[in-house]
Formats: C-alpha cells, sequence, structure tokens
C-alpha cells in the first residue's frame, strides 16, 4: 500500500538517483498528494520540482532541504519545510555545507586509493552531476568498477561511520541549522530521531531554539516507537511528519517512494502552522513599513 503524503525525498539535487522532475511524475504516478522534496544542503531541486507539478494538478509539492548537524554524540539530520529557497543567507550557508561535502569526498578517496580501491575525482563529479557531492556517488563509482558487488557492501567495508575510509565533514551545531531554517522562513523538524541515543534530550533542547516537529513516521519504527514519538510530540506542542527518506539507489535496501504510512492529518497541521506563521511576518513587516504617528486613532 502507497502512502498518499511522503515528506522525505531525495533527488539528483543532492545524492539521489531520480532527477526533481522524475520525482514528481513518479509520485503523481502513484497516486500520492502532497510530498516534499528535502534533498541534503540544496535546495536546488525545489523549483523544477514545484515547475513540473503544475503538469498534475492533484500533487502538492512543498518546499524543503535536509540539514547535516554535528554534535558531541554523532550527527543530527534537520529537516526544513516550507523555506524559502531564494533566501540569501540560506543560500550561502547551503553553499558552505555543499564545500564541506566537497572536501570531505576528496579525503575519502585519498583514503580508499590507500586501499587499493582507485576511483577518480571527475567521475565522481559526473555522477553527483549538478547536484551536492554525497557518499552515495562514491558508493556508485566503486560499483561501477566492480571493487563491490551492493551499494550496502560499499558503506559496511568502506564509507559508512567508523569504516576505514571514511571521513568527517564541517557541519553546522543543530542549533544552528534550526536557526538557518527560521532564518529562511521554514518549519525546522528533526529528522529521524531515533536514531539518536538521547533523542529526548535532542528534542528538549531543539524545542527551546525554535524546533515545531519531529519525524514521528519512518521506515522501521515499530508501532510502539511511533506511539512514544507521538506522546512527545503532545507533550512538547511539536508537529508530527513523516516519509521514506527515498533515494533511488538500492531497491533492495531502502524504502520505496510513498513506502512509509503517513496520515493526511501530518499535512494538515504543517500547513496551518506554516500559513499562521507567514501571516504573522506578513503583519510583522506591515506594522514597520506604517508606523503609527502619535495622536493617531488606529494603532497597529
Amino acid at each position: 500500500m502507497v502512502s498518499r503524503v511522503d515528506l522525505h525525498i531525495h533527488s539528483t539535487a543532492s545524492d539521489g538517483r531520480f532527477s526533481p522532475e522524475d520525482i514528481v511524475a513518479k509520485a503523481a504516478g502513484l497516486g500520492l498528494a502532497v510530498i516534499a522534496l528535502t534533498d541534503h544542503d540544496t535546495t536546488d531541486g525545489i523549483a523544477p520540482a514545484q515547475a513540473a507539478a503544475a503538469d498534475f494538478p492533484g500533487l502538492r509539492v512543498i518546499p524543503g532541504v535536509e540539514l547535516s548537524a554535528d554534535f558531541a554524540q554523532g550527527e543530527v539530520h534537520i529537516l526544513g519545510y516550507f523555506v524559502d529557497d531564494t533566501h540569501k543567507e540560506l543560500r550561502a550557508g547551503l553553499e558552505a555545507m555543499r564545500n564541506s561535502r566537497s572536501e570531505r569526498a576528496r579525503e575519502m578517496i585519498g583514503k580508499l586509493d590507500n586501499l587499493g580501491i582507485h576511483i577518480e575525482w571527475p567521475r565522481v563529479q559526473e555522477i553527483a552531476g549538478s547536484g551536492s557531492i554525497g557518499r552515495p556517488h562514491l558508493a556508485l563509482a566503486m560499483l561501477e568498477k566492480g571493487y563491490v558487488g551492493s551499494f550496502r557492501e560499499a558503506f559496511t567495508n568502506y564509507i559508512g561511520r567508523g569504516a576505514p575510509a571514511y571521513a568527517e565533514r564541517r557541519k553546522v551545531t543543530p542549533l544552528e541549522a534550526v536557526e538557518l531554517i527560521l532564518l529562511a522562513g521554514g518549519l525546522p523538524v528533526l529528522a529521524h530521531p531515533l536514531f539518536i541515543n538521547d533523542w529526548r534530550a535532542m528534542v528538549v533542547e531543539l524545542k527551546g531554539a525554535g524546533l515545531v516537529g519531529i519525524e514521528a513516521y519512518y521506515d522501521s519504527y515499530t508501532p510502539q516507537e511511533i506511539d512514544s514519538l507521538l506522546v512527545m510530540a503532545e507533550k512538547h506542542g511539536l508537529i508530527t511528519t513523516g516519509g521514506s527518506d527515498f533515494h533511488g539507489i538500492d531497491a533492495g535496501i531502502e524504502t520505496a517512494l510513498g513506502g512509509v504510512n503517513v496520515p493526511v492529518e501530518v499535512v494538515e497541521s504543517m500547513v496551518a502552522l506554516a500559513e499562521q506563521r507567514a501571516l504573522r511576518s506578513a503583519m510583522a513587516i506591515n506594522s514597520e513599513a506604517s508606523p503609527c504617528k502619535k495622536g493617531d486613532r488606529e494603532y497597529h
């Protein structure tokens, strides 16, 4: 059964296999009603996805992004929904993140070379195209030359966290990621929280910085785990989201597009909050643009 909602999808704008236009066409073909394109550290896929959606009036595309952040115990991903993809500070921050991805990829290629696995930087760039370079592109280059037999093997034996060719890259902190999304008018949501050891403490900390939601519906989450996330969300006044985290790289190990059951009510909560915040922002701008003089009968 395919869900009608998928709020966590990657395209060739970052490390997915399918273009934003292809994602839209596939989603429409599956009967999805709402999707969000949430590429890693880039919003470049949003405009083409929304343009493609014009041919599918039954499908809504929510603009999104997924930011990688570091904290003492590891890595955290923050999803941003309804972001302004033209926002200058956001675009500058994302460019710096993409540059760090390229630097990390070069370092990992060097480590692979020392292990007898010779892949070339120009070929990795070709595979990535105009997208943000990620480890899946290295894995595909390794597969192409026969060094590994599967995507999973590339990560497990060589480029996954803790593997011999793994390298860290410079990232923002979780708090900085939340702040950047808020600055661009977006809704920051903690992605796949159960990947974090002390996820409850992280939720509380980020809530104080402006986090508005947590991803409660995700592949492999048990009903009991989903319930615990829903309880946490209600306790702290957070919305819940969910999605497949679709990349389209290896159908044998990843969730299919629309493969996670996400309630339609999730979208209703997101849209209501986004509209509420947009209205407040517009009112604040109008108030600043039209200052009242002393003695005015109507105050703003």
